[in-house]
């Protein structure tokens, strides 16, 4: 269970420092595009950010599934 919890904790750190230097790293981006999400239109986004944040969130729920398969495996392999 600790290293469930530890390898969670420790890639949701890498992510948020990832998240972080995005957001100083797309301040001067010119090149912006309105996302269409369920027939609604979000304001003008820049294209580093909307790439930026879809790497991060694949990155963290790529992250939560592996270590949730792999805690269930662990667990049918003891009993």
């Amino acid at each position: 269970m600790k290293r469930f919890i530890f390898s969670n904790i420790n890639s949701l750190l890498i992510n948020a420092f990832l998240l972080f230097f995005l957001l100083f790293a797309t301040q001067n981006s010119q090149e912006k595009k309105v996302l269409k999400f369920f027939n609604k239109e979000t304001i003008e986004l820049p294209i580093s950010f909307i790439l930026g944040t879809s790497l991060i969130v694949g990155s963290l729920s790529g992250n939560f599934i592996l270590s949730i398969l792999n805690f269930q495996h662990k667990d049918r392999k003891d009993t």
